[in-house]
């Protein structure tokens, strides 16, 4: 990929979801590098967006164009519940590595080693239904950082969690950026999006009516809603 060229780029992207359009028209493109958050009003879209740049909705028209040569960069996401399998920590972790077709004798050891990061380590072999939400959410972020990522999309990942869990969770988040991965999360927490993003990405009406510096946005809105929004005149969520 040469220097400077965008990691995704999505032209025109429109999504028909029962009748209505959840996103419409909606131009992004997404550098290599930062921390994308994702905020605008209930049904903005913001959900649809990371699912249909994921590949799990399918756009009504519009293209989606990777590293610029339609090349899918290696993804993963994470969801506000994740769906645990009825097995252990690391049997989760190491099931996610067998369907992306990596080898057996290294998948233990990878495995692990994604769990000793986001430190659940010691109930590697506890059943992963038993554990606490804020430890699922890191084990399932354990199982996508195991999959070494480019991109790794976040849907409102610590929206059910106790301010303690979500700070672990977002501790984790950080760490994947750190190490390489593009982050591009949804959240209606504006506390979150100030300490996360290196960038706001603003969805009114199914289209980004702002892409801008994290800073900038919140001192600078360019637009009526986003400034409505951060007054609390739109809903959060």
């Amino acid at each position: 990929m040469a220097d400077g060229a965008p990691l995704l780029e999505a032209r025109g992207l429109t999504v028909v979801l029962g009748g209505v359009r959840a996103l419409d028209g909606l131009d992004l493109a997404l550098a290599p590098g930062l921390r994308t958050i994702v905020l605008g009003a209930n049904g903005a879209g913001k959900s649809v967006l990371l699912r249909t740049l994921h590949g799990l909705v399918a756009p009504t028209a519009g293209e989606i164009r990777w590293h610029g040569n339609g090349r899918r960069a290696r993804q993963a996401m994470v969801f506000q519940r994740p769906v645990m399998l009825r097995r252990s920590a690391l049997a989760n972790v190491e099931y996610a590595l067998a369907v992306a077709g990596v080898p057996r004798p290294v998948r233990e050891s990878r495995a692990r080693d994604a769990l000793g990061r986001v430190g659940l380590s010691a109930v590697a072999g506890r059943s992963a239904r038993v554990l606490s939400g804020g430890e699922q959410q890191r084990l399932a972020l354990a199982r996508a950082w195991a999959l070494e990522p480019e991109i790794l999309f976040l849907d409102e990942p610590t929206a059910s969690l106790d301010p303690g869990a979500a700070a672990e969770v977002e501790r984790v988040v950080a760490a994947i950026a750190a190490a390489g991965t593009r982050i591009v999360m949804t959240t209606h927490n504006l506390g979150q999006a100030r300490r996360l993003a290196d960038e706001i990405v603003f969805l009114h009406a199914g289209r980004a009516t702002e892409q801008t510096a994290a800073d900038r946005f919140f001192e600078h809105p360019l637009s009526p809603e986003a400034e409505q929004y951060l007054k609390g005149e739109l809903p959060w969520k």
